[in-house]
């Protein structure tokens, strides 16, 4: 594989595909989308296999590299990373016996976006005051 760095094509699509909440509410297949990515971000291992992954020096990382960091059995890491590329949130490719993972920019936009809050609305802390 080079080292040759490629360009991200539709990465403002994936954005842009989904606005913030504050502004319209999500229709209901763009809710079911999204809920899978947040549902397989809800389980903590989960959620530092995709950091771990997303940190890999050159963006990608051996499942050989993943199971180090865990007090879970290899299976229960395959299982997890399984359910992280079945939400779409990283792609993964069999390179002879191992099958290296990497995050997929556009998920992290489009979940990034929903999340965004517009310029110019005023924070509110948790106690309800601005």
């Amino acid at each position: 594989m080079s080292n040759l760095e490629l360009p991200v094509l539709g990465q403002d699509d994936a954005a842009a595909c989904c606005s913030p909440m504050v502004r319209e509410p999500l229709g209901e297949e763009a809710a079911m989308d999204l809920a899978k990515m947040f549902k397989a971000l809800s389980d903590p291992v989960r959620l530092r296999l995709l950091s771990l992954i997303a940190s890999h020096e050159g963006g990608e990382a051996c499942v050989c590299d993943l199971t180090g960091p865990f007090e879970v059995s290899q299976p229960t890491i395959s299982h997890h990373l399984k359910v992280l590329r079945e939400a779409g949130l990283v792609g993964s490719e069999r390179r002879g016996t191992w099958v290296y993972y990497w995050v997929l920019p556009a998920a992290l936009a489009k979940l990034s976006a929903l999340l965004q809050t517009p310029a110019g609305t005023a924070a509110r802390t948790a106690g309800g005051a601005r």
